[in-house]
């Protein structure tokens, strides 16, 4: 049935294609996780979003989507540096809610194998 208008693809969400194994990966070793905001402070403080493209909330929302394809490259322009601890409001620990996503990476990518 055609509406006269369609929905962008961007906003989108195939729940077909919908990875979810990373996400609650890192929600059974982070929930603190849950209680984000979105407020953008980890963003606005980050070193490596200075430098880069990177963005710690396109991340989260990459992954609370479950689009995993471009997650390692993401992942990667992380410096670790720890200031999104610092300013975040709620206390997640975005630090390890990165290393936890790495390690996700891996262990699912050798259960694949």
């Amino acid at each position: 049935m055609d509406f006269g208008f369609s929905t962008l693809e961007a906003r989108s969400i195939d729940f077909d294609k919908f990875d979810g194994r990373i996400l609650r990966y890192v929600l059974q070793y982070e929930p603190s996780l849950l209680v984000c905001l979105s407020c953008g402070g980890c963003t606005a403080t980050c070193s490596a979003g200075n430098l880069t493209d990177f963005n710690i909330r396109r991340l989260q929302l990459m992954l609370r989507r479950g689009e995993v394809e471009n997650l390692q490259t993401e992942i990667n322009k992380c410096m670790l540096c720890g200031k999104c601890l610092l300013v975040c409001p709620r206390g997640v620990n975005l630090r390890n809610v990165v290393m936890l996503i790495k390690k996700a990476l891996v262990h699912f990518k050798n259960q694949e194998n």
